[in-house]
């Protein structure tokens, strides 16, 4: 059975983790309708996709 021969320091356990942290969110202005959106994603205002219609709109 595999065990590792020396404790993993705190510094090198860190230093590991370094690259885990979460970055912020992407957005892109719609073509369309000027709206914030997420790249990849269905616009939830107009319900469009790569210009096509995915939803019906939300009414406000």
């Amino acid at each position: 059975m595999a065990v590792p021969k020396r404790k993993v320091s705190p510094s090198r356990r860190n230093m590991r983790r370094s690259h885990h942290a979460l970055g912020a969110n992407s957005f892109v202005e719609d073509k369309d309708s000027g709206e914030l959106r997420r790249p990849h994603h269905v616009d939830l205002k107009t319900g469009l996709y790569n210009g096509k219609q995915i939803l019906t709109p939300k009414e406000d």
